[in-house]
Formats: structure tokens, C-alpha cells, sequence
């Protein structure tokens, strides 16, 4: 398998110090984050970055990447200007090495490779089984809202109702691989909703890295359209056609309503365009909404009493 080059993922030198490495660290997590990011493969990138600091960050981790990148001799020549050699003469380099400045001295001994400071890196770096899992290292990131969209019928906003959302959503597995996953919850509407209203569920949104909190959840509600009824915030629209004897004498009906009948009462001589309004039976709220009666068709008025005499008896001649 070809190894990682960690210096490349970072973007920084070989020989960077601590802060440059964070820093790049820092700004490259929040670029390929989950949340956030738009990349292509910004997952896979964003575990590299993380394996990548994890190596970086520790001092005696790095010594032994930077060992495996580059195996190192057993001795090693440092370039200097000439200088009286302070080595045992049987250790002095040949003529041709001291005319080009160099000195000869044994490199330290390696660091001791043991299970903790080696097999357990590699194990994590790998996502073998028994790495010990990956702590963020003080790196907290808050989480992304999430939205989405709820539909309910218009009889549900005046009573209440719940739902069960399923979202997407990701966790980190022990590796700290992260794995795409629905959840899926049950929310409650309180009554009252009006369409457009959004209901805000805090924490309920994509969890944040590290110590960071949680994203909240946005529902947006959505009243569909009535059979019956017309929708305009919380007052609510009822067209009404009138028979020609109920629009000249009057007379008093069982009007629907969301929450069940009640009697309404048509004043003799209604024409189209008249509007009723039942007060407070719309949406309920905080006021709640009003219930409108639109009368859309109607026969003339009855301004005599003749006139009003000719429309009682085409009331008793025909049913309507």
C-alpha cells in the first residue's frame, strides 16, 4: 500500500514547527468538513487531514514517520566550514572528504520503537483493529442546521399533530471514520402552525466535532391546499353560492368549519361579493384567525313586498 506523504496533505514543509502545522490543520478541517463541505471525496480528505495531524502534532510520532519516509544511516555528514577534528584520528574521513569541508560523527541511536509510541500509530493511522481511538485534541467545531420541509392538512394545524423526520446525518466511528446514516425521530406540530411558519428543534441538527455543540433542525411547515378551504395566514376563506330565494329573504345554514358545523345566519337581500365573517374561527393563535363567508352568486334583491312574494313561492315550487 503506498504510504501517505503527511507534509503534502498539510500543505507545509518538512520542517515546519508546531504552529504552522495546526494552523494548516485548523483551516484544511473546516475546508473538508462534512458539514460544510461541497468537495468531491471532502470525507476521505477530511480523515486524511486528521491522520495526517495526528502523526504531525506529536513530537515522537513524527520522528518515526519522518524515520520510515527517509530509513537513516548510521552515520550521517554534516557540511561545515574546516575545523580542527575532534574524532579519534582512526575516525578522520579520507583527504578528498576534509578539502570539501566535512566531518565525520555517528548519528544517535533510533528511539526505541515500542508498541505505544509505534504499533498503536500505525493501528490508528490504518483504522486497524485495537488502534485506540482519536481524540480531537481540543479542535471543536459546531455543527450544521440542517432543513427540511413538513406538510400537514389544514384540519392538523388547527388541532396539532406530530410527525416521524428521518434526516441524514454522519457519526464518527471509533477510527474516527466518518459514515453517512439516517435517524429518524418523532416531532411534534403544536396547533396553531400557519403555513410558512418555521419550528426551530435545537441540537437536532448535524453534531459538531470535538466539544462543539450540535446544529439545529428548521421545519418549515407547509398547509396543503383544502378541498374546501382558501389559506391566507391565518384567516380562512369559504365561497358561498346562494340559491335565489335564501339570497333574497335570508335564512340561517350549518356552515362547515375545520373544527366541525356551526349556524350561520344569511341576511335577506345578500348579493355577490358580500362577505361574513365568523370571528376568531380560523387558525387558532395568538390572536387566532377569523373565518370568512364569500357569497359568489346571488339573485337580485327583493325591494318590494310583491317582489319578496315571488321568491316565496319559487322557494315552495322548487328545491334547490
Amino acid at each position: 500500500m503506498k504510504s501517505l506523504d503527511y507534509y503534502k496533505i498539510l500543505g507545509v514543509a518538512t520542517d515546519a514547527d508546531q504552529e504552522t502545522i495546526k494552523a494548516a490543520y485548523r483551516r484544511l478541517a473546516r475546508k473538508y468538513h462534512p458539514d460544510v463541505s461541497r468537495e468531491l471525496h471532502a470525507e476521505l480528505r477530511f480523515k486524511e487531514v486528521g491522520e495526517a495531524y495526528k502523526v504531525l502534532k506529536d513530537t515522537e510520532a513524527r520522528l518515526i514517520y519522518d524515520q520510515s519516509r527517509t530509513p537513516p544511516s548510521h552515520t550521517e555528514f554534516t557540511a561545515q566550514k574546516p575545523a580542527r577534528s575532534t574524532v579519534p584520528p582512526s575516525a578522520q574521513p579520507s583527504s578528498s572528504s576534509r578539502s570539501y569541508g566535512f566531518e565525520y560523527r555517528e548519528a544517535p541511536p533510533p528511539p526505541k520503537r515500542t508498541e505505544e509510541n509505534f504499533g498503536n500509530i500505525l493501528d490508528e493511522m490504518m483504522g486497524r483493529p485495537n488502534a485506540t481511538p482519536p481524540r480531537h485534541n481540543g479542535i471543536n467545531i459546531h455543527g450544521s442546521d440542517q432543513h427540511a420541509k413538513v406538510q400537514i392538512d389544514l384540519e392538523e394545524a388547527y388541532s396539532g399533530t406530530s410527525r416521524n423526520i428521518s434526516m441524514p446525518t454522519y457519526v464518527t466511528d471509533e477510527y474516527g471514520a466518518p459514515l453517512v446514516t439516517n435517524r429518524t425521530f418523532k416531532v411534534s406540530i403544536p396547533k396553531g402552525v400557519r403555513s410558512g411558519q418555521t419550528l426551530r428543534l435545537a441540537g437536532q441538527g448535524f453534531p459538531g466535532t470535538g466539544e462543539g455543540h450540535a446544529g439545529d433542525l428548521y421545519l418549515e411547515i407547509m398547509i396543503r391546499p383544502h378541498r374546501r378551504f382558501r389559506i391566507e395566514g391565518r384567516d380562512i376563506y369559504y365561497d358561498i353560492p346562494l340559491t335565489p330565494d335564501i339570497a333574497a329573504l335570508g335564512t340561517t345554514i350549518n356552515m362547515p368549519t375545520p373544527e366541525g358545523s356551526v349556524q350561520l345566519s344569511i341576511p335577506a337581500g345578500s348579493s355577490a361579493g358580500r362577505k361574513l365573517r365568523l370571528k376568531g374561527k380560523g387558525i387558532p393563535g395568538q390572536p387566532a384567525g377569523d373565518l370568512y363567508v364569500l357569497i359568489i352568486e346571488a339573485a337580485p334583491v327583493a325591494p318590494t313586498a310583491v317582489a319578496q312574494k315571488a321568491y316565496r313561492a319559487l322557494r315552495a315550487a322548487f328545491t334547490f
